[in-house]
């Protein structure tokens, strides 16, 4: 009897080295971005001045790579160490912390839908506040210049916004080359040219408004961005789905595994 009771209690090997595998392609990856943000820290010499990661006005888009990579490594260590060494403690910090995400995640997504108008301002403020420090940091000056390629777009809500940054605002104390002008993101592509014109948005902002939108794109990035959106919506909300759907799916196999561990356990504890 204690022979056949054993045997009905068994820990799954697909589960268990399905979320070991799955969890390790994170842990690994995980890795990989805090060592670019690493990386990247150090040449820019951050790594040597700690305190010049609070100096800077905007966003150092090398946060994102610290905080993504860093919350990846912690799951995927919960996860792939407690599967392999069926830990209970590690399964459920890793289905705990993955549900956390999952309600911030659908908290934030509900937010922003019922407070439009207030995520609008404050991706206003956002981009203003970066726009002043576009020149502090490269990384984020790299970051706004694609922004604004690839949405084809100039400041938060048009051109003039690049009055926020001390390089190209049009006062009379400026000193600056690039006075009354914008970054050459802004600028309208010319399929015929093949290298970048980095001077082609000098003084374009001394033109009347009539004229400059032959030489820069004269449409904000908010209003870009919200359109892009609403054209994009199907996929934008299939990506939110898919990944909501994956976590569902590892914390239900997470706690199954925890049941099966717990059972064998009891079964051994009972024979």
């Amino acid at each position: 009897m204690s022979g056949n009771h054993f045997k009905g209690h068994e820990v799954s090997c697909c589960i268990k080295y399905f979320i070991f595998g799955f969890n390790i392609l994170f842990w690994l990856l995980g890795m990989a971005l805090v060592g670019i943000g690493l990386w990247a820290w150090s040449e820019k010499g951050v790594l040597s001045n700690i305190s010049s990661i609070t100096d800077l006005g905007g966003l150092d888009p090398v946060w994102l790579f610290m905080v993504v990579g860093g919350v990846m490594f912690i799951l995927g260590f919960a996860g792939c160490i407690g599967a392999l060494r069926e830990n209970t403690f590690l399964l459920k910090f890793f289905s705990v912390f993955l549900g956390i995400i999952f309600f911030l995640e659908l908290t934030t997504g509900v937010l922003a839908f019922v407070f439009k108008d207030w995520i609008k301002d404050q991706l206003n403020l956002f981009i203003n506040n970066n726009i002043r420090a576009y020149r502090d940091d490269i990384d984020l000056q790299n970051l706004i210049d694609f922004t604004q390629e690839y949405w084809e777009c100039c400041g938060a809500f048009g051109a003039d916004d690049w009055n926020l940054n001390i390089y190209f605002n049009c006062t009379d104390g400026n000193p600056s080359r690039e006075k009354c002008g914008v970054p050459f993101s802004c600028c309208t592509k010319d399929p015929a040219e093949d290298v970048i014109n980095t001077q082609c948005g000098y003084d374009i902002r001394a033109k009347p408004d009539s004229e400059q939108k032959d030489y820069i794109n004269v449409k904000g990035c908010v209003p870009q961005f919200e359109r892009w959106l609403q054209d994009n919506l199907t996929l934008v909300a299939g990506i939110f789905i898919g990944v909501a759907l994956l976590q569902i799916f590892g914390i239900c196999l997470a706690q199954n595994l925890v049941s099966d561990i717990e059972a064998v356990r009891a079964s051994c504890f009972f024979t």
